[in-house]
């Protein structure tokens, strides 16, 4: 197992996104969960996020957890608080919920689904859905509610996960509407490239709100072919336009920088919509690179 330098308080975890997509069934869907938790463990990291193919009681999650001495990380909501109340968002998030608090889980991805029209990752990515002013103050107060009561109910922290073809997608949109939901944020630095602009500035304007951090890097050449065709999000990751850290465009120093002048205390997630079939993205390869990256940055 591979020591890693992180300061005590932080911890490197993997998506199994390398292993099983989760959105596009074809990629890994041969690929079983044992193995994605097997390779993950033997890489070195301390903890996995959930996945399409985990179970979804404690009771039988746990146990495959511990086999490979891994922490359960973080789990995925689709949140929908664009079109219903946070009543109704708390009711649909319950479930999801128990089962994080109950394996140990502290915060809680929200992934802005909500906001995109119907088959999105599938459409040109210039096509997707935008908030004007009005709305965007809509839906930011609702997240601040629900960052409220999902702590107060679950004690679960949210971390809200910009994300290209949601509504909340370039810089300006992030302070938009984190400029007044003050909630939690997940910066994601492949989301932030490849929605154009530097990761780095989250962390300067809102890195008292960052509660989870994703490690994704990106091919711009692949990038730039995506925006140029007006290609869709799954084009891209089709061919490649997302990799784990150190194999593409991106700098990572600022995540270290952050992490040690900020006092972060939480997950750095390994994470990397790829092909597992395509040589470049040997799940366990490539996760292992994306580990060695990140350590030597420590």
């Amino acid at each position: 197992m591979t020591k890693t330098n992180l300061p005590d308080g932080v911890r490197l975890g993997v998506a199994p996104l390398s292993w099983t997509n989760d959105v596009l069934e074809e990629l890994g869907g041969d690929i079983t969960l044992e193995t994605c938790l097997a390779e993950a463990a033997e890489n070195g990291y301390a903890g996995v996020e959930l996945g399409r193919k985990f179970p979804r009681d404690a009771e039988t999650l746990k146990p495959l957890l511990d086999a490979q001495r891994l922490a359960l990380v973080s789990g995925w909501h689709s949140g929908f608080l664009t079109e219903r109340d946070v009543a109704a968002e708390m009711e649909a998030v319950a479930d999801h919920a128990k089962l994080l608090s109950a394996l140990g889980v502290e915060v809680m991805v929200y992934g802005p689904v909500g906001t995109m029209a119907q088959g999105a990752l599938d459409v040109p990515m210039s096509h997707r859905l935008t908030l004007d002013d009005d709305q965007a103050a809509v839906y930011a107060d609702r997240l601040k509610e629900f960052d409220r009561r999902l702590f107060g109910e679950f004690g679960l922290r949210m971390a809200y996960h910009h994300h290209l073809m949601m509504v909340v997608e370039t810089f300006d949109e992030v302070c938009r509407v984190f400029d007044r939901a003050r909630c939690g944020l997940l910066v994601d630095t492949g989301h932030a490239f490849a929605g154009g602009f530097d990761y780095a500035k989250l962390f300067d304007r809102f890195g008292d709100l960052v509660r989870h951090i994703h490690l994704k890097d990106v091919r711009a050449d692949r990038l730039n072919k995506v925006r140029a065709d007006d290609l869709s999000f799954n084009d891209g990751v089709r061919m490649g336009m997302f990799t784990v850290p150190g194999d593409g465009a991106l700098d990572f120093t600022p995540v270290a920088d952050f992490v040690r002048q900020s006092g972060y205390q939480g997950w750095l997630v390994v994470e990397a919509e790829q092909d597992p079939s395509r040589e470049e993205a040997e799940p366990k390869a490539a996760t292992k690179r994306g580990l060695s990256h990140i350590n030597s940055l420590f």
